[in-house]
């Protein structure tokens, strides 16, 4: 029976640096030489998302297939490299040729934002749920609960649009968990 998994944190930063510095530097190629574009055949176009393919693809292999330490650093980079190769060019694949479409920003920013919070709670995952049950515990929790609850169902009583009905039912049902989470952790301290 093998061992428990050994994290590797440092790992995921590392690829996404690499992400952020190769959709950065493809972004700004591109802007400085829009017009440079690999033909072969003189009708098909070799986009540098077919690169980040290949990077993801030996990246990934790599990383499945060594344990040594400057081996899994290079396909960390070679991983997160290609993927923002790829990342730099999810407009142009979404949309079917528009490149300059602002989809690939919020891409990019919803991705970052994304891998940013799962590196942050893969490497502090116990200080984050050691808060979270403490906060879960204290009557603020509670008060907090209520004050979202009753917010929230005001907005919801008084407009009919469906943003803001949609956002605050989702606040509802957060402060449900939360008071529900509070008694919980009331009745485990009892017992």
């Amino acid at each position: 029976m093998e061992g428990k998994p050994k994290p590797k944190p440092s790992l995921s930063i590392l690829a996404l640096i690499a992400f952020i510095v190769s959709f950065v530097i493809a972004r700004a190629f591109t802007t400085f030489n829009p017009h440079t574009i690999i033909l072969i055949n003189g009708s098909i176009h070799i986009h540098h998302f077919w690169y980040g393919l290949v990077m993801l693809a030996i990246g990934g292999w790599l990383g499945i297939s060594f344990e040594e330490k400057r081996i899994n650093r290079l396909a960390a980079i070679l991983f997160g490299a290609g993927g923002g190769l790829i990342g730099d060019e999810v407009g142009l694949l979404l949309t079917l040729g528009d490149y300059w479409t602002m989809l690939t920003y919020t891409f990019l920013i919803v991705f970052l934002a994304f891998a940013s919070i799962l590196i942050l709670l893969n490497k502090y995952f116990g200080t984050i749920r050691r808060e979270f049950t403490e906060f879960l515990s204290s009557n603020i929790s509670l008060y907090i609960g209520v004050f979202m609850a009753a917010v929230s169902i005001a907005f919801i009583m008084e407009t009919d649009d469906v943003t803001i009905n949609t956002v605050s039912t989702a606040f509802v049902i957060i402060a449900f968990v939360i008071i529900l989470m509070y008694f919980v952790q009331r009745i485990r301290k009892k017992r």
